[in-house]
């Protein structure tokens, strides 16, 4: 009798504890990958896709490669994520398998600018999408674009801070909303195409325009829009059953989201000719303005909440790494720290918040992407490297899921090689993202590893 109420007392500690809660299921994980990988770019991305592509169907191949090389990576993380059932995403897998100076690395570009600046751009496309209609045709002012790209940031970063629950249920709801959005651009384009519209498809494979420096830079738009699909590995000690539920939601996902962008830019360019799709800053608005002339205004509406999930999406995820970086040492541990009633990472959503408010102020739309692209894909074939190594050192680790080996070296071969190329189309952006992210070095050995620093030195950042 003692003993069973020992153990009841037992249980309860463990339920009182403070700690992140397994709360999400299968049906939140995919609303959860779907909802941050579908927001702005969709909607954004086909226009800087076309520019570097350089034709209609080059353009369709690649947001098909960029699917499929998307679904490659995200079966990679799958792996990862049942083997390794920490949240952190590629901060606890770098340091699992490549040890702490390139999982540090990898935290500090994602705060110092990675994180902010992908805020920044969605946040950016949500005040777009907001305004725009009521100036329409004139150009709306920028104050206000960033005022109300501000007040969507304020919005999501309450909803985080105030609960995991609400937060979850945000995302469910605004998925389904960006889906009917992308179902209701999809079905007239799909329409118009049944009934002959096929004009901006002829000589869809023109290469005349096409050069090799930048047809990169067309991939790096292609896969910022399918961006998010690692957003669950960051959550990993949230997710009910990670070994079922992991790879059922990465692959539906992908697959839905794969198809879905694909027939969104052929419905683009049913109804628009590739000179007015360049021409135009919000390429879904100009769409409605031709398909969907009686719902027109719907459609902004529309994307505009599409952008705010994609931004709940990754302020849900992102602070999840910061939160362990603390808990393992490598951040200030204040940021390891969890609401003691409402379980949620308080002190790492909140110091996201001014980083966003920073970058906010300045900086152009599509250098955005380009700035940041570098640093993700660079610490992403880092993680699936550092995989291949874990294999060949533990290969009797257990992995719940595995993933072919075909697939994992040719994810991580064609990383590295976008990223080089990157370097050459475009040198300037590329050049910063590496710079910033080397600065985190001495960072590293002045705050982390001070006792491989000579003594002297030793003394004074103790003493500090």
């Amino acid at each position: 009798m003692e003993r069973k109420e020992e153990d009841d007392k037992k249980e309860k500690k463990e339920e009182e504890a403070v700690h992140l809660r397994r709360k999400i299921g299968l049906l939140p994980a995919v609303c959860f990958i779907i909802g941050t990988v579908v927001g702005s770019g969709i909607f954004i991305a086909p226009k800087g896709v076309l520019m570097n592509s350089g034709s209609v169907g080059l353009s369709l191949l690649v947001w098909g490669l960029c699917g499929v090389f998307s679904l490659f990576g995200a079966l990679c993380y799958a792996e990862l994520g049942t083997t390794f059932k920490k949240s952190g995403g590629h901060y606890t897998y770098l340091l699992e398998t490549l040890g702490p100076l390139p999982a540090f690395l990898r935290l500090w570009v994602e705060f110092l600018f990675v994180r902010p600046a992908v805020a920044c751009f969605v946040s950016l496309a949500f005040g777009r999408y907001v305004v725009e209609p009521f100036y329409a045709p004139c150009a709306a002012p920028t104050v206000l674009i960033k005022l109300v790209s501000i007040l969507g940031v304020t919005f999501v970063v309450a909803v985080n801070c105030y609960s995991v629950t609400m937060a979850t249920r945000t995302q469910i709801t605004l998925t389904f909303i960006k889906m009917f959005a992308m179902v209701l651009i999809i079905i007239p384009g799909v329409i118009a195409l049944a009934k002959g519209k096929t004009e901006n498809f002829q000589n869809g494979f023109e290469v005349d325009l096409l050069t090799l420096d930048r047809l990169p830079l067309a991939f790096y738009n292609g896969l910022y829009a399918y961006g998010g699909w690692f957003y669950l590995n960051f959550i990993t000690e949230e997710v009910i059953n990670p070994n079922r539920n992991f790879p059922l939601a990465i692959m539906f996902s992908m697959v839905t989201v794969t198809v879905f962008y694909v027939l969104v830019n052929v419905a683009y360019y049913t109804m628009m000719t590739p000179t007015e799709l360049l021409l135009s800053d919000a390429v879904a608005v100009t769409f409605a303005d031709r398909a969907l002339q009686g719902m027109a205004s719907v459609i902004p509406v529309l994307v505009a909440l599409s952008c705010l999930g994609a931004l709940n999406g990754g302020f849900f995820g992102s602070p999840r790494m910061l939160f362990v970086g603390a808990r393992e040492g490598h951040w200030p541990p204040i940021f390891s720290m969890i609401h003691i009633r409402r379980h949620t990472p308080l002190p790492a959503v909140l110091f996201l918040y001014p980083m966003v408010m920073l970058i906010l102020i300045n900086g152009e739309i599509y250098q955005l992407i380009n700035f940041t692209s570098f640093a993700r894909w660079f610490f992403i074939a880092l993680t699936t490297m550092g995989m291949l190594i874990h294999r060949y050192r533990f290969p009797l680790y257990p992995r719940p899921f595995k993933v072919p080996l075909v697939i994992v070296v040719t994810f991580t071969v064609v990383c590295f090689f976008i990223v080089v190329l990157s370097l050459y189309s475009d040198p300037w952006n590329t050049g910063w993202s590496c710079a910033l992210t080397l600065t985190g070095i001495p960072v590293y050995y002045l705050t982390v590893y001070r006792f491989r620093l000579p003594h002297r030195w030793r003394r004074i950042f103790s003493e500090s």
